[in-house]
């Protein structure tokens, strides 16, 4: 999910929060003339660095729709002042059925960033990070679903390898899966610590620079935030909802995420061409529905001042169609 600005959001004293390409996704939204008094979708809170610029930004008849999964997020989101601005506690996967139940047909921009932020990875006793010994929860919302302790302890050794395989691009996905399954037969996995030394034993090579225990923890998160899957549902709903000329703003941090929205963005962007042969006039011809609009990533300096930030992608598109 998240952020980075010239400006911190803190969540009190343990914790701050850059927004990631802050600027350069509202940017994309167009929130120019009478686009300031539409509605727009925030899909990823965070901690409301992109909603909060966002609602700068916004007329006095703008509405800005928010989303997310954390709790803690949502007790941030609360603390926003503004009339124009509503919470949705709940995976921006949901947003055309929330939207319905406002009353909600159209809109004129969505943005998600992807991911995890500062704030859960920092915080311990959320389980994200092997870099603090923590309860292995993983969980976005802590309020429902299995915590990661809870899956790797009834997971089948087929099970593990496969998603560590799939969802972290880990080449010792077989060798991690049997050591887990070993150790869980002695005693519970239940901390965030014991499960990163049980993937450095088995990964026999190391990337410089890299702990052996990321890509097994990046696999794990995903899996149990049913990641890829909200992504895919949230790209084709955020279609779904967007009024001609609004803008789609994607920014995601790894491989995986930025392949399937390069992907959902190119098949709406192209068209199948029929045989040339064909007696079909120019006028007749398919359309794309959507237009490239622009690639970004952040700049040297964002980068220096959030390493967090170096592997983020903002993708832009817009909605093609006739308004009427």
């Amino acid at each position: 999910m998240t952020e980075t600005s010239p400006v911190l959001h803190s969540d009190g004293p343990e914790y701050q929060h850059r927004t990631v390409l802050l600027d350069e996704a509202v940017d994309a939204l167009n929130l120019e003339g009478e686009r300031a008094n539409g509605t727009y979708i925030d899909g990823t809170f965070g901690r409301g660095g992109h909603s909060r610029l966002i609602l700068s930004r916004l007329g006095p008849q703008g509405r800005l729709i928010a989303f997310d999964k954390d709790p803690q997020a949502i007790a941030t989101a609360e603390t926003v002042n503004d009339p124009r601005f509503t919470i949705v506690h709940d995976s921006f996967a949901t947003m055309s059925d929330a939207l319905a139940a406002r009353g909600v047909q159209q809109v004129d921009g969505v943005l998600l960033d992807l991911g995890i932020s500062s704030p859960q990875v920092d915080d311990a006793s959320r389980g994200f990070s092997f870099r603090q010994d923590g309860p292995l929860d993983m969980r976005m919302d802590t309020t429902r679903g299995m915590s990661a302790a809870e899956w790797l302890a009834i997971a089948t050794e087929q099970q593990l390898e496969k998603v560590i395989r799939d969802y972290g691009e880990e080449r010792f996905a077989f060798q991690i899966a049997k050591a887990i399954v070993a150790r869980r037969a002695i005693e519970p996995i239940s901390t965030t610590r014991e499960f990163a030394a049980i993937v450095a034993n088995a990964v026999k090579t190391r990337e410089k620079g890299k702990d052996p225990a990321t890509r097994t923890f990046q696999a794990v998160r995903i899996f149990i935030n049913k990641e890829l899957e909200d992504l895919e549902a949230g790209l084709i709903a955020a279609y779904s909802v967007l009024a001609p000329g609004a803008r789609m703003s994607v920014i995601s941090f790894h491989s995986l995420e930025d392949r399937m929205v390069k992907q959902f963005l190119a098949s709406k962007a192209k068209v199948e061409q029929p045989d040339r042969r064909l007696p079909i006039r120019a006028v007749d011809l398919p359309q794309p529905l959507m237009k490239l609009i622009h690639k970004t990533k952040p700049s040297d300096e964002e980068v220096g001042a959030n390493p967090r930030a170096r592997s983020a992608v903002l993708r832009v598109a817009e909605r093609l169609g006739d308004p009427a």
